[in-house]
């Protein structure tokens, strides 16, 4: 199946944002999370979290909310809980509860160098989303260790996964952004790659500086940024061809500011890889001839190969950190639990597994569409009873410990960090975050400490308010949560 960016031609004249933006908020007074210790009944769990909804400045968001113990189908709160949402980054919720029931909590991905015959080095990349330069170069100090010091023809086999290298439903912005960047077999870096823009003299275009020389000479480059006086907002707009051939940088860099970091998705991923390779090889003395990509053949014997770190770590970069890379390369993996493909791309396997994992935990298979494993397509559809059915069903198997511990702590960690700080909710919350524009989650468990574990999924849509207003009333309700007591 061919690896290409379904993008249609109506969007070659599009560009993207890339740099500092700063929206004016219309909100009306902000919501903030509660602080004293108070404590309520489950019979007051309602009117208090309809007095939250029915402010005016929510009345034209979309709420969808399912609060039930961990351990019990009793509902404690629900509004719309059977209702599709848009979940952005809740959806990894899903993929990684699949990883983790299909692949086990100590898989790795593995990437090989194989010996193909006189001269001949074969490099089988898997997916790995945690491959860096510094275990390029550990396989090239493997291949010196076994004596090869040229190398006439390295041989790069992406066949391990199939189909397009992005998903067709992405939006252009995000395709263009670090956060989209291209799934495939070879992942290095995180299929991204990085340069400054250094502020000069007041009217001279800023400086490009890289962090990789042979990454520069795959681009053209034309620079209209400009220099402006200390202390002036700094705005960069870096637009890219679909071609992949130029990067136009638009915008002004303050004189006093510190450089500016773009990070831009590689184009051909495979190519990259090989780029970076050869000056790993190149480092250890051994010379490269040819380099080829293919798609499938037959390897032979193993004389190099580094693995990643296992899946518990992955989850917790893929949920606290709310990766999207890792959660799309976890969906891929997914693929090879099963034989028989049938031309399918790996995504598609990938998405029938999770399917199939989600309904041995319970989860009604009526209750989300999936497009994608990271949220980043609007149109996965998710109900927040899915989401709680399967924050349900994980907390009894065996992985739950494994599972719960990927999520961000309230207050402490991850995407959660620096929400909930000096409430009843920091460090007793352990839920995953999600936002998009005019979309923002949070579905996790809740540990009260007058009441039974809770799991919930609140999930807004369709809202004209800031991320940052819609999320301060989530956390008004999930604080509510905390202070509930037997009554």
């Amino acid at each position: 199946m061919s690896k290409k960016i379904s993008i249609g031609l109506t969007l070659l004249l599009l560009g993207t944002h890339i740099g500092i933006t700063q929206q004016a908020s219309t909100a009306q007074t902000p919501v903030a999370p509660a602080t004293t210790r108070q404590s309520i009944c489950p019979a007051q769990v309602g009117t208090a979290v309809d007095a939250v909804l029915n402010r005016p400045l929510f009345r034209r968001s979309h709420w969808g909310i399912l609060v039930q113990p961990l351990s019990s189908e009793q509902t404690l709160y629900s509004r719309d809980a059977e209702k599709y949402f848009i979940p952005a980054s809740n959806t990894k919720l899903l993929t990684t509860a699949a990883a983790l029931q299909q692949l086990g909590a100590n898989f790795r991905f593995r990437t090989s160098v194989y010996r193909h015959r006189d001269g001949v080095l074969r490099v089988v990349g898997r997916g790995d989303p945690s491959l860096t330069d510094a275990q390029l170069q550990t396989l090239a100090q493997q291949l010196k260790q076994q004596g090869i010091t040229e190398i006439k023809q390295l041989i790069a086999d992406d066949s391990y996964i199939q189909g397009d290298i992005v998903n067709p439903t992405w939006q252009w912005e995000d395709v263009q952004s670090d956060y989209g960047a291209p799934v495939s077999s070879f992942i290095l870096n995180e299929n991204v790659f990085s340069f400054k823009l250094l502020p000069q003299t007041v009217g001279r275009n800023s400086q490009i500086v890289w962090n990789d020389a042979n990454e520069a000479k795959q681009w053209g480059i034309i620079n209209q940024s400009v220099t402006v006086a200390q202390n002036q907002p700094t705005n960069i707009n870096i637009t890219r061809d679909l071609s992949g051939t130029v990067l136009r940088i638009k915008g002004q860099l303050a004189a006093n500011s510190e450089p500016y970091l773009a990070n831009l998705p590689v184009i051909d991923p495979n190519q990259y890889f090989l780029r970076r390779f050869g000056i790993a090889l190149a480092t250890e003395k051994i010379s490269l001839g040819q380099t080829l990509v293919v798609n499938g053949g037959t390897n032979q014997q193993e004389v190099a190969s580094v693995e990643s770190p296992p899946l518990s770590e992955l989850l917790t970069e893929t949920n606290i950190n709310s990766n999207n890379l890792y959660a799309e390369a976890l969906l891929r993996a997914l693929a090879f639990k099963k034989t028989e493909k049938q031309n399918q791309s790996s995504a598609d396997v990938g998405l029938e597994i999770v399917k199939a994992s989600l309904t041995q935990l319970g989860v009604n298979a009526a209750n989300y569409v999936l497009a994608d494993g990271s949220g980043l397509s609007r149109r996965n559809l998710v109900t927040p009873e899915a989401l709680v059915q399967t924050l349900q069903g994980m907390a009894k198997t065996p992985a739950a410990n494994l599972y719960r511990a990927s999520l961000p702590v309230a207050g402490k960690s991850g995407t959660l960090k620096s929400r909930f700080l000096k409430t009843s909710a920091e460090g007793i919350v352990q839920a995953k975050t999600g936002t998009l524009r005019g979309v923002v989650t949070l579905s996790g468990y809740l540990d009260a400490p007058q009441y039974e574990p809770l799991a919930f999924s609140i999930m807004v849509n369709q809202s004209e308010q800031p991320a940052n207003v819609i999320r301060e009333g989530i956390d008004e309700i999930v604080v509510l949560l905390t202070q509930l007591r037997r009554c």
